[in-house]
């Protein structure tokens, strides 16, 4: 069983988390597209190589390593550290930047042997953290004639390959597929080839960057702008921005960093941020960490020394959510104390105070699922129910004539579309409540050119397009009821919206814009500004979310930064997967998806059971640690609140 589960772990110089070894090893020819790793290739060493997994202290000091490429290797386990392998004697250009390029996939802090690679000057001045460049697979090196070194001292290496994303100095990850090339430079350094024009930042195979990177939230809080006043929450509405850290250097010290270097570029407009401007760590090189009772301490420079105990609590809450994810095991961080620069407390919140500022307080704590019957009624049904009931009022008798239906996360009221498209109408969900007159129209002449399904936000806004070819428009009604106020969109080329989503902060929207024959994921941030009696809202820098994916038929919020889909890849068939709001994807696990589905709906609660349309089989549920199960073979439209 050792020498199974080492062949599936190729290594490179990996050691438990004790520290480096120190033999070398000898290396094996490899073609220059191959990226440099260590493995042990002798049977008795395999069976070390599954040892080390499961936490063996020691080191071989004996048997020969061979090349493979690193990207092609599954993940590492997280008692292993991986080190990279200093340059030998006598390497070629296109082995050198190989072996450069897999040193920089090494959990070393500083990157202290990749810089072995460079030049003097270049080590200097290379910073491996100004940026990152993710790639399918690891790039291909091959040199390249050219013809300003005639006096051999020089050459020119090519890595190329297909670019997915890059992540920027901000931590910020963006899906951006194109062909990559770039070029690296070199020159002899007395008999040896270094490098003097390394790539600008990291250059990783999608593999290696999954295994080195984890996905954080950092929170900032929303700015409400002339909706302030009117929310249902207040002002302390906290909104996801996430970024990635190193998974294994210091993953707390640089989560905390990169929420006190603010919100990421694309987040910016919409959020603030309670620490003062220019607020750093206290101390140059302190390593934060969770104490024995998982609670943290942050020492934090003068800039934050006169701040208010009404905003330093703020600015703890902030703090608190951003590290939740970061506490051993499944426990949560029981508290944040921040302390002045000499040390004296600040102020401090404890995970019981912190509730009052929790993104789950204008997500809701949904008690039912709701969808739309074969009578064209809502109902809905609670986790321990296999049945749906009627829900109570108008959208629940016979006549109602819905389509689509939206419920407000505190439960109280809904909002309904006819099954035509042309009218929206909104009802307490209560006894002897009346569905009244339609609070919007659409004069498209049609359900596909009609009124979407409608969307609640945390804030008690109601959000809703109209698909009219002759006027296409999103509306936001505030409290459900109001006039509707027009959003200004930026232009979509063609294309229009089929359906959205609105995030319980009300700071994004996740939107289907079909163009072309093809319907795209697209996520916007929603600015507010004017007054209360005059809102001017708008939805600006759209992006794709899930760039792989050639059609999407329908999305769920399923958390603060993760959306649920289904779609397609190009000649693919449809799959249920997870995103993030930054088009990374989720590291969850797979959901097997139901076949054709048609619409699904996801709890920003993740123990909350799935719920979709499909065409085979109407609604089905798919409850924690069982298999999809049908519910109603009729229904259609599923929701939960939001």
């Amino acid at each position: 069983m050792g020498a199974d589960r080492a062949d599936r772990h190729r290594f490179r110089r990996q050691v438990p988390w004790g520290g480096p070894g120190r033999s070398r090893g000898t290396e094996s020819p490899g073609g220059p597209g191959s990226l440099r790793s260590r493995v042990l290739s002798t049977p008795a060493l395999l069976v070390c190589g599954a040892l080390l997994l499961s936490g063996c202290a020691s080191m071989p000091d004996q048997g020969d390593v061979r090349r493979v490429d690193s990207s092609a290797r599954s993940d590492v386990d997280s008692q292993v550290r991986v080190y990279g392998v200093s340059p030998g004697k006598g390497e070629q250009p296109a082995e050198l930047v190989s072996g450069f390029l897999e040193a920089t996939t090494s959990d070393e802090e500083n990157f202290g042997t990749a810089k072995e690679y460079l030049t003097k000057a270049a080590a200097k001045g290379w910073d491996p953290f100004a940026a990152t460049t993710v790639l399918e697979e690891a790039p291909d090196v091959r040199v390249e004639t050219d013809p300003g070194d005639r006096d051999g001292n020089g050459k020119t290496v090519v890595l190329s390959g297909k670019r997915i994303a890059t992540v920027d100095a901000t931590h910020a990850y963006r899906p951006d597929e194109a062909p990559y090339e770039e070029r690296i430079h070199l020159t002899l350094s007395g008999s040896e080839w270094r490098i003097d024009g390394p790539p600008p930042g990291l250059v990783l195979g999608e593999s290696d960057f999954q295994r080195i990177y984890r996905s954080v939230n950092k929170y900032y809080f929303a700015d409400l702008g002339p909706d302030a006043e009117e929310s249902r929450v207040g002002d302390s509405v906290l909104v996801a921005d996430p970024v990635y850290v190193r998974r294994r250097i210091d993953p707390v010290t640089a989560t905390v960093k990169a929420l006190l270097d603010g919100p990421t570029g694309w987040l910016d407009p919409v959020v603030s941020t309670s620490f003062p401007g220019g607020t750093a760590l206290g101390r140059r090189g302190e390593k934060l960490s969770l104490d024995d009772s998982n609670a943290l301490k942050v020492r934090l420079s003068g800039r934050a020394a006169h701040v208010s105990g009404a905003r330093c609590a703020r600015m703890a809450a902030q703090t608190l959510f951003t590290v939740q994810d970061l506490g051993e095991g499944s426990s949560e961080v029981s508290g944040v104390r921040l302390e002045r620069q000499d040390g004296s407390e600040l102020c401090a919140l404890s995970s019981d105070a912190a509730r009052s500022y929790a993104p789950d307080g204008v997500e809701g704590h949904p008690q039912h699922q709701y969808f739309v019957d074969s009578k064209h009624r809502m109902v809905r049904l609670s986790d321990d129910e296999d049945g749906a009931q009627a829900v109570p009022g108008a959208f629940g008798a016979d006549g109602a004539g819905l389509g689509s239906v939206a419920v407000s996360r505190d439960e109280r009221d809904a909002a309904g579309v006819t099954a035509d498209g042309s009218a929206l109408y909104v009802s307490e969900l209560a006894s002897g409540a009346e569905r009244g007159k339609p609070r919007l129209r659409s004069q498209g002449g049609s359900a596909e050119h009609g009124l979407t399904a409608p969307s609640w936000d945390g804030l008690g806004g109601l959000w809703v397009a109209d698909r009219d070819p002759q006027r296409p428009r999103l509306l936001r009604l505030r409290g459900g009821t109001s006039p509707a106020d027009e959003v200004r969109l930026p232009k979509l080329d063609g294309g229009r919206i089929t359906a959205l989503r609105v995030s319980a902060d009300g700071a994004r929207i996740a939107m289907l814009v079909k163009r072309a024959g093809h319907t795209t994921l697209r996520l916007g941030r929603i600015e507010r500004q004017g007054t209360a009696a005059s809102p001017k809202l708008s939805v600006r820098k759209l992006h794709a979310i899930a760039p792989k994916l050639q059609d999407v038929d329908t999305v769920s919020w399923t958390g603060d930064s993760r959306l649920v889909v289904a779609g397609r890849e190009s000649d693919g068939v449809q799959q249920l997967q997870y995103v993030e709001t930054d088009g990374s994807p989720a590291n969850v696990p797979e959901v097997p998806g139901p076949s054709g589905v048609e619409a699904v709906a996801a709890s920003e609660d993740q123990t909350r059971p799935l719920i979709a349309e499909t065409r085979e089989n109407g609604i089905v549920r798919l409850r924690p640690n069982t298999d999809w199960k049908t519910v109603d073979e009729d229904g259609s439209a599923p929701v939960y609140p939001g």
